[in-house]
């Protein structure tokens, strides 16, 4: 395993970057995901919720991260919105319209289904506040299992999306040589009024509320494992004391998608690096070629805030 601080790198990483370079190895195509940095503030200032990944999972396992997963084909379905229109989102994004709803879909689904917060309300002025019966449990469960549409839901319980809670952050796509490829928007939003976040998701052992500045403390002294992504999105609410602060600063941030590159060198090493994030930059210096991992299939589960 390939150390970095804070975190490690798949050990599959050298053999599959050096069978890239070969033409061994072809290029997953990226499963469209999203993720949400949900903020708010506490008397010791802005914090930001956050799990930690089971170690057993296939993708940043033992990793902290963001609410957040992969886009179902049927976040595509119209569902009752609210906010900005689809066109002005697909500007935002950098997508058509259509895959800019499924996106601004996800994450709102993901956010729910992973830490039983909802953005959706009965109508463009309000939010849901108690969501915490067992009625709306037992839709959540269903939405996890993908027994229920998120469309059907929000039609069901007549609520509208409201995409105006969501603010833009970033988006990251993993890299070629990955065997698990995500292109993922992250997203800012404040917890509703009323709601509160549950430890009701099936994929982490830990939910925490921290300070950026306490995450990152973690993360530098190598207690919390972060992908790049997930260090980035936090240091970047640094300068911001209060959620409204970093709600207002989103509209300026640069959506353009950031992918790590890998160049070989001479010797047969290789430098990794995340172009605009030189703290991330490494020298893998591995045995040789060796067997090139079977890729994997895209998996059920999706990204937890990196790729991410």
């Amino acid at each position: 395993m390939t150390s970095m601080k804070g975190g490690a790198l798949p050990p599959s990483w050298p053999a599959r970057i050096r069978a890239l370079s070969r033409g061994e190895l072809t290029p997953l195509t990226p499963r469209r995901a999203a993720t949400v940095l949900l903020l708010r503030d506490d008397p010791e200032g802005l914090a930001v919720h956050m799990l930690r990944r089971h170690a057993a999972m296939a993708f940043a396992a033992g990793a902290y991260a963001y609410p957040g997963g992969g886009v179902d084909p049927r976040d595509e379905r119209p569902v009752g919105w609210a906010g900005p229109s689809l066109d002005t989102w697909g500007a935002a994004l950098g997508v058509p319209p259509g895959l800019a709803q499924a996106v601004v879909c996800a994450a709102v689904r993901e956010t729910f289904e992973e830490s039983g917060v909802l953005l959706a309300g009965p109508d463009a002025g309000t939010v849901v506040a108690d969501i915490t019966g067992e009625d709306w449990e037992a839709d959540r469960s269903a939405l996890v299992r993908h027994e229920l549409a998120f469309a059907d839901f929000l039609a069901d319980r007549a609520l509208v999306l409201r995409s105006d809670l969501l603010a833009p952050w970033a988006r990251w796509i993993t890299p070629e040589f990955e065997e698990r490829r995500y292109d993922t928007w992250f997203f800012l939003a404040v917890l509703p009024v009323g709601q509160r976040t549950r430890d009701v998701s099936g994929e982490a052992d830990r939910t925490a509320w921290l300070r950026p500045a306490e995450a990152l403390a973690g993360y530098d002294r190598g207690e919390m494992v972060m992908l790049p992504p997930t260090v980035t999105t936090l240091r970047a609410l640094l300068p911001y004391d209060t959620a409204a602060e970093a709600l207002a600063a989103a509209p300026g941030r640069d959506l353009s998608p950031v992918m790590a590159r890998a160049v070989l060198g001479e010797d047969g090493g290789v430098v990794l690096s995340w172009p605009g994030h030189d703290e991330f930059t490494q020298l893998l210096p591995g045995p040789g070629p060796g067997p090139v991992p079977a890729p994997a299939d895209a998996p059920a589960d999706a990204p937890r805030g990196e790729t991410r």
